[in-house]
């Protein structure tokens, strides 16, 4: 584990970033309530990448740039809604966490199947097999499909998208302290 200064020194420059990117999302959303569609099309680009990947994470195999154009329509449609207590990042993923339950609801009463447990959304194939494939990161795999989904939701969130627990609690409609608990019960499964 490393020094106690250190990490300190590196969630300030995470806070300083995220207080950056904050700024400059409010100015776009600004600028596209006025009219300017360049704005939209701008926070598109700065999101669009981290909402396909969480996508991916959730066990969506298929259609994932329509999930995203689908939050991205949802958000602009809502976007007088926005309140900027939390960041415009973590509002899209909580936004996108609701469509694709919403559509594995409509799939599951679609096929007449009964809705996926924990167990089965997670696949074989992950994004870090095709980056990484050496033996840790088939032990990490296998220890995130051991997680629980909300347990995998909140690790994935915290370490690859780097979320503060307040974020993540708010993107997964749960309270601050339970994100650090299944936090917490995540990193112990991923260590054994």
């Amino acid at each position: 584990i490393g020094h106690p200064a250190a990490s300190n020194h590196q969630q300030g420059m995470i806070d300083a970033t995220q207080q950056e990117d904050a700024r400059l999302d409010g100015m776009l959303i600004e600028q596209w309530k006025a009219g300017d569609q360049r704005a939209a099309t701008l926070l598109v680009e700065r999101h669009a990448e981290a909402l396909a990947r969480f996508a991916a994470k959730l066990g969506v195999r298929e259609d994932i740039d329509e999930v995203v154009q689908d939050t991205f329509v949802r958000a602009f449609g809502a976007l007088d809604q926005f309140r900027s207590d939390s960041s415009l990042r973590t509002w899209l993923f909580t936004i996108e966490r609701r469509l694709i339950i919403d559509r594995r609801r409509g799939e599951a009463r679609r096929s007449g199947t009964v809705e996926l447990n924990d167990a089965d959304a997670v696949t074989g194939f992950d994004a870090l097999d095709s980056l990484m494939a050496d033996e840790l990161s088939q032990r990490v795999t296998k220890a995130l499909a051991r997680l629980t989904r909300l347990q995998r939701e909140v690790f994935l969130l915290r370490v690859q998208e780097g979320r503060s627990y307040r974020d993540i609690a708010e993107i997964l409609d749960t309270s601050e302290g339970s994100a650090r608990v299944h936090y917490h019960n995540a990193m112990r499964a991923v260590k054994e």
